[in-house]
């Protein structure tokens, strides 16, 4: 058993011995393989590496000078937009120039047309045409800044023409003078102008005919022969309430009839408190002396509040004094309604005034607006009619409310006031009599 252990242990040996060396050859073999492959693939790393260094380094070259040449561009770009763009605005400059110059020529064309003086213009070459517009607008300034004495027509204030001295002064102002006849022209329409109702300028168109300067130059500034001035008109009452239109006299009927009803209440109070007093006195009179039937007989022919109160406390006079306070009470209240009469119209009628006032107003505006809608803001003879509606009205409003709404105040005070009378009359008739008893 030992010999076949020991057998078996050699051949193993054998066997194992044998295969080592078999596997370090290969091994050896196989690394020297590897080794040579390693060294190959170093050096092949390093002409790659060697080749990506030197083209990384000539694409950064390029780079740069593609960057360089982009920069370059953009700024070349960038100046010409700015040409571009100064450009554009010259060009911007030169077009608002022209049409200005157009305009100016336009503008002095319509203008000199007016006194004869034509300007012709080419649309090529308006140096030409400025240069004439500014000779011949101050020749026409020269012109016009001084004063000219000459013959002409003009109108008298009754319409009648006349040939005598005009004066002009430049073209915004005239004098004219015939004999006695001398003052101011005015433009009457159509280029024609007539004398103005205004003394003061007199003197100064005589002084002007002769070559001597005043020293106060009373002067008439028009802006134009074409339009005619209307003669001054002094106001009146009706004219200012015809310039209200039917509002304002719508006012005015309001405020007349107010003023009747505070007549009236004001000459009822007046005899009422006239009547309290002394008829009072007499009444107590009459009843100390005979009693009721004959204070009675005395009122029975007297007529008015106060009267019909104390009538009614005489007839009360035997009962308890509450009982008789009370038909006082109610006798005045009773005479309440005539002793306050019209009282309540005249302050409805201090009230609705400033309303129609306002009404007006409303209605002017609109009328206003109106006519600048149809006709605009070029002539203010237009808006004077909405305007003086819309002022005139509620003018008139306040004048009647104010008077109206005091008026009605101090009546129905004054009214309060005999109440207060007629009852202490009344009251007085009792206890005078109760102590009678």
């Amino acid at each position: 058993m030992r010999k076949l252990l020991l057998v078996l242990l050699f051949v193993t040996t054998a066997l194992f011995g044998a295969t080592d060396t078999q596997l370090d050859r290969a091994y050896a073999k196989e690394f020297a393989y590897m080794k040579a492959q390693k060294n190959m693939l170093t050096e092949r790393l390093v002409r790659v590496k060697s080749d990506s260094e030197q083209k990384l380094a000539a694409a950064k070259t390029e780079l740069s000078t593609l960057q360089n040449s982009v920069l370059a561009k953009q700024s070349k770009s960038e100046k010409l937009n700015d040409l571009l763009y100064a450009s554009q605005q010259n060009a911007q400059n030169v077009s608002d120039d022209v049409s200005m110059v157009e305009a100016v020529v336009l503008q002095a064309q319509s203008a000199l047309t007016p006194y004869g003086i034509k300007i012709e213009a080419d649309k090529e070459d308006y140096q030409a045409a400025l240069k004439s517009i500014f000779e011949k607008s101050l020749l026409l300034i020269e012109q016009l800044s001084t004063v000219e004495v000459t013959k002409g027509p003009f109108y008298l204030n009754d319409g009648t023409e006349k040939l005598g001295t005009v004066v002009k002064v430049g073209n915004i102002a005239r004098y004219g003078i015939d004999g006695s006849n001398a003052g101011s022209l005015v433009p009457a329409g159509d280029g024609k102008f007539k004398l103005y109702d205004e003394q003061q300028a007199v003197e100064t168109a005589q002084a002007l005919a002769k070559g001597q300067m005043p020293e106060t130059l009373n002067i008439f500034i028009f802006e134009n022969s074409t339009t005619e001035i209307e003669d001054k008109t002094e106001k009146t009452v009706y004219s200012v309430i015809d310039s209200g239109g039917i509002i304002g006299w719508v006012i005015v009927a309001l405020g007349v009839f107010g003023l009747l009803l505070a007549i009236f209440r004001s000459v009822f109070l007046v005899g009422a408190k006239s009547a309290t007093s002394p008829l009072a006195k007499a009444t107590l009179t009459e009843l100390l002396a005979g009693g009721q039937e004959q204070a009675l007989e005395y009122l029975k022919e007297k007529k008015g509040a106060t009267a019909r109160v104390l009538k009614a406390t005489v007839r009360n006079l035997d009962a308890d004094r509450e009982h008789v306070e009370d038909v006082v009470m109610e006798s005045i209240m009773h005479e309440s309604s005539r002793l306050d009469r019209f009282g309540s119209a005249i302050m409805v009628i201090a009230a609705v005034a400033p309303l129609l006032g306002l009404l007006g107003t409303v209605t002017g505006m609109i009328a206003t607006f109106d006519i600048i809608t149809e006709f605009g803001t070029g002539d203010p003879k237009l808006l004077s009619g909405g305007i003086s509606i819309a002022l005139v009205t509620t003018e008139l409003g306040l004048i009647v409310a104010i008077p109206m709404l005091l008026v009605g105040n101090m009546l129905s005070a004054w009214a309060e006031k005999i109440k207060d009378a007629m009852e202490h009359s009344a009251l007085h008739l009792i206890n005078e009599y109760n102590k009678q008893k």
